[in-house]
């Protein structure tokens, strides 16, 4: 079937996780030339929007599964007045996105006025959400109950000549929840957003039921989280007791059960079970309100990347041949806007592991001007 994924503010990662989970393909492994024409193809050049994805899949896509994707749509077998026409009796809502080259909020406000006038012709009742732009905005879908469960809430999207109904909108208020609702939180060692967690974990590839997701530095138990939602058995360790305790506390309050936590340095612990996947952020080192100078960023480099590729080494013997490991390390921001990072994937190489985005081409998670980047890179064990 042929979907259409409305990608986060960071499509490139976006990109990336679909392919891990429905294309069954190499993860992430782009140049920068196939990198910028997938991402034109993706329509990220069109930066009033948010950026959409058009892809072919034998795996049907479940959008609670995605943190980095807005909204999923399957393309519609039939026009759009006839899949309307066909919808169940009583009153109907209907949304429109325009994604076509040169879409405004005037094509997407037309479309959606034509297709409400042949209905009110032929005696249906139509309510239309009003277009703000030529995108309904995530909030807007959800909040409207254009996210697919009512047959007779449906949002449209307009991809040039092609249409496709939505299928999932991203529930972005149950993020909230799981998130703020942790009793055990610690803003000084930095907080994991749930939706990276899930990338994380996602980038990993499609795993076996039950499969085991070791996270070696845990902090607050995120990562472990997002494992266990995905029905997956989790395993987490820290070298700080206090934030194993929080993590622990974290996980009772959602009443899960399939994990297990302790204290342990991810550079020298042994784990006493067969672990299937590696996803984690690392040390990111010391925070930073405003660019490092020279000397601080080489000390900060020199610091992470020991812990990082010490972790590594200790890890490559205790996970069998072919295991993903998805790792968010650091990366700093100079002045020239761009973004410094480790110079470790040669020494990864060595390690017995194979760099699947060696470019590392869009792969950083980061908010506009953020000083420190958590620069994502997807290795396999030889």
């Amino acid at each position: 079937m042929k979907y259409l994924a409305v990608l986060g503010r960071q499509p490139e990662i976006s990109i990336a996780e679909i392919e891990a989970q429905c294309l069954a393909g190499p993860v992430a492994t782009f140049s920068p030339t196939v990198l910028g024409s997938r991402l034109r193809a993706a329509g990220v050049p069109q930066v009033a929007s948010p950026a959409h994805f058009e892809f072919i899949s034998d795996i049907e896509p479940k959008i609670d599964r995605f943190g980095g994707v807005l909204k999923l749509a399957i393309e519609l077998e039939k026009k759009p007045l006839e899949f309307l026409q066909e919808l169940p009796e009583g009153k109907i809502t209907i949304g429109v996105s325009d994604y076509s080259k040169n879409a405004s909020r005037r094509t997407a406000a037309m479309e959606a006025l034509k297709l409400k006038k042949i209905l009110v012709r032929h005696g249906r009742s139509v309510r239309v959400v009003e277009n703000k732009d030529a995108t309904l905005s995530t909030a807007t879908s959800l909040h409207n109950g254009l996210s697919g469960k009512n047959k007779r809430k449906v949002e449209l999207i307009k991809a040039n000549n092609d249409w496709y109904k939505v299928i999932g909108v991203q529930d972005i208020d149950a993020y909230t929840k799981r998130d703020q609702a942790r009793p055990a939180r610690d803003a000084k060692v930095g907080m994991l957003p749930p939706k990276l967690a899930q990338i994380l974990i996602n980038l990993c590839g499609p795993l076996p039921e039950g499969a085991t997701v070791l996270d070696p530095f845990c902090g607050t138990g995120v990562v472990l989280q997002e494992a266990l939602l995905m029905g997956y058995r989790a395993c987490g360790t820290d070298i700080s007791e206090r934030m194993v305790e929080y993590s622990d506390k974290n996980l009772k309050h959602f009443d899960f059960k399939n994990y297990e936590v302790g204290v342990g340095d991810a550079t020298s612990f042994h784990w006493n079970q067969p672990i299937d996947a590696v996803a984690c952020e690392g040390y990111l080192g010391k925070p930073f309100a405003k660019i490092p100078s020279e000397m601080e960023l080489k000390e900060q480099k020199q610091e992470c990347g020991a812990i990082v590729l010490g972790f590594l080494k200790n890890l490559a013997d205790q996970v069998k041949a072919s295991a993903p490991v998805t790792i968010a390390v650091p990366a700093w921001l100079r002045k020239n806007k761009t973004y410094e990072r480790l110079d470790i994937l040669d020494l990864i190489d060595k390690l017995g592991y194979n760099v699947e985005n060696k470019s590392r081409e869009g792969l950083l998670y980061h908010r506009d001007n953020q000083v420190v980047a958590r620069d994502i890179i997807i290795l396999r064990k030889k």
